[in-house]
Parts: structure tokens; sequence; C-alpha cells
């Protein structure tokens, strides 16, 4: 039987993995927003980030959970019970090396260059199918993504989801003479995100073994920034390597679209699943511009950005 985090668009089991808080869990966020320092049990929401963690763990791997009541709520508000939710999943982790635990995902105007340090989506542009943090030694477990705003265009700055076991069957179905190549290290540019005295490349394979299971880094905007910090050639090997990668990212049979919508909150297992967003453009009203609140989880190692 195929695992269920092995899937394709149109599956039922992506089909399966939204998620609505019931009415006593939305009861008790509410009452929670009136009292934030209060440190209630409940119940009722822990029931249902229970079925969040066996669609991580046991289903598809990711899961859409809706929808937090964020109207006539405060920013700060809404961010403290994603929180408190996320916290209900597994333990929240260093996003960055200085500590920060919450980041805010959202175009900040800059660009993100070869070795400039700007993560991809602090920008506007389309990320391809990636998992967070591939250029660190130790990735996040989970991935959780709050949507507070969503792009202004509807057909714009949409999040895709996609099982990296499928990516890989295909694969070594369509370039099995290629898929050796991607065992091998790569260059990644680390976004400057590491001690002053250590590399700013970090080398690793796209795929990996460990106990018999497939472990995946996909970072191509990392790995072709870190060919270009490193002045390192590409072989014509790694250059059809990483086209295949590409080509066979776009394929619309792989892929889950999601346009989250305000109070959505995005549930990614970030091991097992890749995930991406489509370009945007926000409009001048700053009211209006698409934001989302990420955090990373993770229940083994340290809280520390290293793990």
């Amino acid at each position: 039987m195929t695992h269920p985090q092995n899937f394709r668009a149109g599956d039922p089991e992506p089909a399966a993995a939204h998620v609505a808080l019931t009415d006593a869990a939305l009861a008790e966020l509410r009452d929670l927003a009136r009292r934030p320092h209060a440190r209630p049990d409940l119940p009722a929401c822990r029931a249902t980030m229970a079925r969040i963690r066996r669609l991580l763990h046991e289903g598809p791997g990711f899961a859409v959970l809706g929808t937090l009541p964020l109207d006539g709520m405060t920013q700060d508000a809404a961010r403290g019970l994603f929180q408190r939710l996320a916290t209900m999943v597994a333990r929240p982790v260093a996003q960055k090396f200085t500590g920060t635990a919450i980041y805010d995902v959202h175009d900040t105007g800059r660009h993100a260059l070869p070795g400039s340090g700007v993560r991809p989506d602090q920008t506007n542009i389309e990320l391809s199918i990636h998992n967070d943090n591939a250029y660190n030694t130790t990735l996040p477990e989970i991935v959780v993504l709050l949507c507070l705003r969503p792009a202004a265009r509807e057909e714009e700055g949409w999040n895709r989801v996609l099982s990296f076991a499928a990516l890989h069957e295909v694969l070594a179905a369509r370039f099995p003479a290629l898929l050796p190549r991607l065992y091998r290290p790569f260059p990644f540019d680390r976004q400057r995100e590491h001690a002053p005295d250590e590399s700013p490349i970090l080398h690793a394979p796209i795929f990996a073994r460990e106990d018999g299971r497939l472990v995946t880094r996909m970072g191509l905007h990392q790995i072709r920034s870190g060919y270009v910090m490193t002045g390192e050639t590409m072989s014509t090997e790694t250059q059809a390597a990483l086209s295949a990668v590409t080509q066979t990212l776009a394929d619309p049979s792989l892929a889950v679209d999601l346009r989250l919508r305000a109070g959505e909150m995005l549930f990614i297992a970030n091991r097992a699943i890749g995930h991406s967003r489509t370009g945007f453009i926000d409009p001048p009203d700053r009211d209006r511009k698409r934001l989302m609140v990420r955090l990373w989880l993770r229940d083994s190692g340290s809280i520390a950005y290293a793990g």
C-alpha cells in the first residue's frame, strides 16, 4: 500500500487534510484572546490539534486548519493564539541564528541575491518547491504558516504542497541516469545564518537515505546561489540533474494548490513535504499587503537555530 505521504494532486488523502476548528475550540480561543495571560487547558483545542498531528505523521503530511476568528482581534492577539495552537503540535524553535522564533513572511522590497542574506520569503518572487531551512545543519520538523492577509489579487500568492516521495518516484522513472547526482553534495548558500567563523556554504545532497527513509533537502535557489558564491562551474551532469528537478517540480499532476484565507493555518511535515508560493504584487495600501506569520517546530535537539 502506498504511504499517504506519497500523494499526487487529486488523490483523496490531500483533499481530506482540511480541519475546521470546532465551536468549542473557537469559544476557547475567543476567551483566551480576552485573557491572554490565562493558562487554561483548552481541551477542545487540544483535541483539534491532535487531529493535526495525526495528519502530519500518519496522513498526507500537511493540514489546513481554519479559521482563527480575526475580526476585532489585534495582530498580536492572533499571533498569540497561533503560537498557543502550534505548541500543541510540537516545540517552536529559532528561525534565525539570532534566535528569532516567530517570523513574518512578506515582501520587504529587498532582493534575494547570492550571499546577501536576504531570504526569498522576504520578497514577492515566486518560490519554487522547497523545504524550509534546507541550507542549515538541522531542519525544522514542522513548518506552520498563519495567513493574516492573503495576496490582494485572488490569482496571486497561492501556496502549493508536494510529496518528496512522489517527486523521487517520478525522477527515478523519467531520469534514472541523473538520480545518482542528486545523492551527491551541492553547495547551499547559508543565507548568512551562521557563526562568523563558519563557512557561508553548506555542502549536502538533495536526496539521502537515513535508516532506509528518504531525506530531502530541496533548496534550488540556495544551491544556485552557492555555485555563484563558490565560483564553481556546474558540470554538465549537475546542470542536467537540476534541470530535471526543476522540470519535474513544475509537473501540475504532483502539487496540490492551496489558497489560504485570512485566519487559516497551514501545517507541513517539512522533511517529507515540500511547499512553494506563487509570486504576487502588493498594493500601496499597507493594510492590504500579503502577510503570513511563520513558526518552525521541532521536538528533537535544542531550540537553537543549529538544533
